[in-house]
């Protein structure tokens, strides 16, 4: 029912939208897309430099010592995003929300609350057929999750990223064990990382029945005025209690722009799941 109401041929392409990310949000993940995925694919060539398709990449890449540049040019910019972000969330907790408590602990907070705890049982007897679909608001309990996956990211590969990018540095203050046992986390984790972004998170964004194919409204967003009623219901009844819904209302973006778009958010949906592949593929048929 739900991925009819919002099928592209049942919604009409020149009826009003609902802004729902700033143009500074939708850079912020464009540029964590193109890093991360640069990311995953040099450090999985060097993780499985003995296979066939990273031996490819590798020659691709200019070799491991090419692989080796991109791989740290995408980590500083994945870095200046987060700490963008940050400064981000500071510049909007004076301006919009006036104190910390508000921004954490406000109704849009992306901190676990028990209504994320009463939207997943929820959402298990919705899909159990159970129970109505959860009214969710302004964020679902899954974003929340991805969101702060980001932030443990950052610690364990970023952190282990830097000891093994200035060895010389960390070994002044630590053991020369710390290498090691960076380079263990640094690879595993970002084994495990890459593996739930390119299945879990791919799967929560795009390949859900009500988003599939793909969910551009991180891209453009904003969302049909339609689809967010019955995506954000609880968000939606919030506004029109303000009377604020006119200051979400804007005209969706030319086709071209669109198209545009969709290149982009298919060139990295098919880059990822291709290195699903490529990795299953090394693990189970070519593991050394």
């Amino acid at each position: 029912m739900i991925s009819k109401l919002i099928d592209n041929e049942y919604i009409d392409k020149n009826e009003k939208q609902v802004i729902r990310f700033t143009r500074f949000n939708r850079i912020l993940h464009v540029v964590m897309i193109v890093s991360f995925i640069s990311l995953a694919l040099t450090g999985m060539t060097l993780k499985f430099s003995y296979t066939g398709w990273a031996v490819f990449l590798g020659k691709v890449f200019g070799g491991f010592e090419g692989a080796g540049l991109i791989h740290r040019t995408a980590a500083v910019f994945l870095f200046g995003i987060f700490t963008a972000h940050i400064i981000d969330l500071f510049r909007r907790k004076r301006k919009e929300y006036g104190s910390m408590k508000n921004l954490l602990l406000g109704p849009n907070t992306m901190l676990p609350t028990k209504k994320d705890l009463k939207d997943f049982i929820g959402s298990l007897k919705w899909f159990l057929w159970l129970g109505p679909r959860p009214n969710y608001g302004r964020w679902t309990y899954w974003e929340k999750f991805d969101y702060f996956a980001v932030f443990w990211g950052m610690g364990a590969i970023g952190f282990t990223g830097l000891i093994l990018w200035f060895p010389e540095i960390f070994t002044l203050i630590l053991p020369g064990e710390v290498i090691n046992i960076a380079t263990i986390i640094h690879s595993d984790e970002a084994l495990l990382a890459t593996g739930f972004i390119f299945t879990v998170h791919f799967f929560n964004t795009h390949l859900r029945p009500e988003k599939f194919p793909m969910d551009i409204c991180i891209f453009t967003g904003r969302v049909p005025l339609e689809e967010f009623k019955i995506d954000r219901p609880a968000e939606y009844e919030e506004i029109m209690k303000k009377g604020e819904l006119g200051k979400y209302l804007v005209d969706p973006y030319p086709p071209i722009v669109i198209r545009v778009i969709k290149i982009f958010g298919w060139t990295a949906l098919s880059l990822g799941f291709s290195m699903v592949i490529w990795i299953i593929y090394a693990m189970v048929f070519a593991y050394q």
